[in-house]
């Protein structure tokens, strides 16, 4: 699978709340982007929890609109994202941009910017 299939299948189960599928897509000490709290959780377990603390207060939807390679052999993710409070309340429609690294086939960084990393 190419970084950018296993990408827009990560997206595809995090949608549909399949957690597992797309934590087995991440490399053991993976840094993932704490977008609630600010800087990063380390290791799928802290992804695991920080996920399951954040579907207890959201529901968020991400959907990639756009996925192509970055500088330094990083992706970036152009994403629409939508978030509802867990009442069906809009609490934000914006496009963000996530950034990957990979280390052995697996995610070993995401990153979140709210402008384009790529130089346009």
């Amino acid at each position: 699978m190419s970084e950018r299939e296993l990408l827009s299948s990560a997206y595809r189960d995090f949608n549909a709340r399949n957690i597992d599928d797309v934590i087995s897509r991440m490399h053991p000490q993976v840094e993932w982007a704490n977008g609630m709290e600010g800087g990063h959780v380390h290791g799928r377990d802290a992804v695991r929890d920080y996920w399951t603390r954040q579907f207890t207060t959201l529901n968020p939807h991400v959907e990639p609109v756009a996925i192509e390679p970055g500088e330094s052999n990083n992706w970036v993710v152009t994403v629409h994202q939508v978030v509802h409070d867990l009442k069906g309340n809009l609490l934000v429609d914006t496009t963000v941009y996530h950034t990957y690294q990979f280390r052995e086939g697996l995610i070993a960084r995401m990153d979140i910017a709210q402008t384009s990393p790529v130089a346009g």
